[in-house]
């Protein structure tokens, strides 16, 4: 089955740290892009980061700068984002996602044709 599968959300306090995983199942990461993406309740779906499966480029959306890291490992088929100093504002349902490697438009979810499932991070004291 092809499918992504993100873990290790959870219930953190605020400058705490948490690492998010996605797996990809059913097939190899290849020649990709992952994003990490955010939803928070009554919000839109926003970037927060990518990488590229090939080179390893990355990037992050200015409000995590410093303090979320993406990586990525592709013999274990996974993409992880390390989330440190945590602040309440980064509670949300985070999902990954894949696309080409190529272009533009890193964090337009619209450019993503896969999806996982999700994974809660809520950070409140």
């Amino acid at each position: 089955q092809v499918q992504l599968v993100e873990s290790g959300g959870g219930l953190v306090q605020p400058g705490g740290s948490l690492r998010l995983s996605c797996v990809a199942s059913g097939f190899g990461l290849g020649y990709l892009a992952i994003g990490w993406f955010r939803q928070a309740p009554g919000k839109e779906r926003e970037g927060v980061a990518y990488i590229t499966t090939n080179t390893g480029r990355s990037d992050y959306a200015e409000f995590v700068k410093g303090r979320f890291t993406i990586s990525r490992d592709n013999a274990a088929s996974t993409v992880y984002l390390q989330m440190n100093n945590l602040k309440p504002e980064d509670t949300a349902v985070y999902y990954c996602a894949t696309r080409h490697p190529y272009g533009s438009n890193w964090f337009d979810a619209e450019t993503y044709t896969r999806w996982g499932q999700g994974t809660q991070v809520t950070v409140s004291s």
